[in-house]
């Protein structure tokens, strides 16, 4: 008789009827992620492990563990860079610009040491972060070392989940084959390689809030801000309140930021041109919803980071950044 493969079992505990199944502890998590970063692992199985913990959707446990495995593989360089903000940005875009971008940047010039990791090209008909930093004329690290290195120069560095997790990066590539969004695309947001001490996220549906929120305080993280972005990515959208959970040293909170402007909604950007952040960012474009959305975004960013104790207050510290940055960058 055929002998059991190793990883039957995490399978079997994941698909086993409405009965027999149930989610997988936050070490199974972790030991059948290493078996899959180690390619111990068939095809076939990879595929219904994915699957069914997409039909379930992953528990907070679930995702501590897999970041834990991920994390165990880094080759992290020697010399820490300091980090202070990670920012993850997975999703791409398709009805508006990435105004999150220049909120990033905003933040980097004013001394905020942030991090961005991010996927492309797993969902048609969007935009993603690596192209249009390029646009920027940004820098694209290809390892964690490039990273320090840039993040060391100018307080900012974007690295590809292809270089950060050749695994993730393939994984994630798989949605055009299954249909649909794995797991990859939560343990990815939550990685945080340089272990910042402040992390925000972004989500599509809301139910990921929770997940996110209750998975970095099993892992240990500080602080956490985590939001439904515009997109998916992490971008206040101005025409929208927008309810922002946290963690704060193991403490759970939630607050709703209102919305920024009050009458109708601003339409959809038709031509999604990348190059008008530039012009937004020198003054020449006066697009309201783009600079509205910078500004609430590094809002969000400034109160998480503790330099803002109110909503108010870090909305106006961010309109005063945003008065005072460095026209000519670009």
């Amino acid at each position: 008789m055929q002998q059991e493969h190793p990883f039957a079992q995490y399978i079997r505990i994941l698909g086993k009827g409405k009965r027999g199944s149930r989610g997988l502890t936050e070490q199974e998590a972790y030991d059948s992620m290493l078996m899959v970063l180690n390619d111990e692992v068939e095809a076939c199985q990879l595929g219904a492990y994915l699957m069914l913990l997409r039909v379930k959707e992953e528990t907070p446990e679930e995702i501590a563990g897999f970041v834990r495995a991920v994390k165990s593989t880094f080759k992290l360089p020697e010399n820490n860079p300091g980090v202070m903000l990670d920012w993850s940005s997975y999703a791409g875009k398709r009805r508006h610009l990435p105004w999150f971008l220049l909120s990033a940047l905003l933040l980097a010039e004013n001394g905020i040491t942030t991090f961005m990791h991010g996927a492309e090209g797993h969902t048609s008909g969007r935009i993603y972060t690596r192209d249009v930093l390029k646009t920027l004329g940004m820098p694209i690290a290809e390892s964690l070392h490039q990273a320090a290195e840039e993040l060391r120069k100018t307080n900012f560095a974007y690295l590809p989940l292809e270089f950060l997790s050749s695994k993730m990066h393939t994984i994630i590539q798989m949605r055009p084959l299954l249909g649909l969004r794995s797991p990859v695309h939560t343990i990815s947001r939550l990685l945080n390689p340089f272990s910042a001490k402040f992390e925000i996220q972004g989500i599509f549906h809301p139910t990921y809030r929770d997940t996110h929120q209750h998975a970095a305080k099993l892992l240990g993280q500080p602080h956490l801000a985590v939001l439904k972005g515009e997109g998916g990515e992490i971008e206040r959208n101005p025409d929208q309140a927008c309810l922002v959970k946290s963690v704060d040293e193991g403490v759970l909170h939630e607050e709703e930021w209102p919305a920024l402007f009050d009458g109708p909604r601003h339409l959809k950007d038709e031509s999604m041109d990348p190059t008008r952040l530039i012009d937004v960012w020198r003054g020449d474009d006066n697009d309201e919803y783009g600079t509205a959305s910078i500004t609430g975004t590094t809002a969000i960013a400034l109160k998480l980071l503790k330099k803002a104790d109110t909503p108010s207050d870090a909305q106006q510290l961010a309109e005063q950044m945003w008065n005072m940055r460095n026209k000519s960058r670009f």
